[in-house]
Formats: structure tokens, sequence, C-alpha cells
């Protein structure tokens, strides 16, 4: 069975014309509030609780193994779902976008780590 799935999400953006000295001492909280972040929160999700377990531990560890390249991150995530749960397993990792998907049910995850690193994962073969 097929279900078409929906969200948006984005960021703030940071108001420009602050000196250097600000945005340096602003960075600071963000650092201690991504540190405080750093645990998985799922935005959506219609898995049944084992593979939904199972593939937030792949995408956390993921995202902590390629920190600065999501990328790889993505790709890591994707191998690892089609050779266990079969193929055609699709992975978004980032901040910002959109989407619109159709997925087979009981297969999407939209979760979020780090504070604002979202996380799709959907199949559709």
């Amino acid at each position: 069975a097929w279900r078409p799935a929906s969200m948006t999400e984005g960021s703030e953006a940071v108001a420009s014309g602050a000196a250097a000295s600000e945005v340096a001492a602003d960075k600071a909280p963000e650092r201690d509030f991504r540190r405080l972040q750093n645990y998985a929160l799922v935005r959506s999700s219609d898995m049944n609780e084992e593979l939904r377990t199972e593939a937030m531990e792949l995408c956390v560890t993921a995202a902590e193994k390629f920190s600065t390249n999501n990328e790889a991150a993505a790709k890591m995530v994707k191998e690892t779902m089609d050779k266990k749960f079969g193929q055609a397993w699709h992975v978004v990792i980032g901040e910002g976008f959109a989407f619109e998907i159709t997925h087979e049910t009981k297969n999407l995850l939209y979760m979020f780590f780090g504070g604002n690193q979202a996380i799709l994962l959907w199949k559709c073969s």
C-alpha cells in the first residue's frame, strides 16, 4: 500500500549586520544548545517499534560519524537499510528542506538530531 506524505522543515534566518564579536559570542550558546540536543526526536513515523528503533540508531550513528558530510551519512544509512530490509530505501539529511513523497506504508521515519539536523528515511520500491 502506498501513502503520500509531506512536511516542511525550516530554519530561521540570522539577522545580518551584527559585529563579528557579537556573532562569535552568539556561537557559544548555540554550541551548548546543540550539545543538549544530541538525542533523536521523531517528528513522524509509521514504522513498527522494532524497525523504528533500529533505523533511529543507524541514523544517529551515521550523523555522528559523518557530522560534517551529510552525503556520506545518507549513503551509509541507505546502504545499511538496503542490506538489512531489502532494496529501495531513500534518505535525505540536512537543514531547511521540504518534501512531498510517496512511500510504502509502515516504512517512513522523519526525525531531528543535533538540534536542527533533519533526517528523512523512507522505502519506495
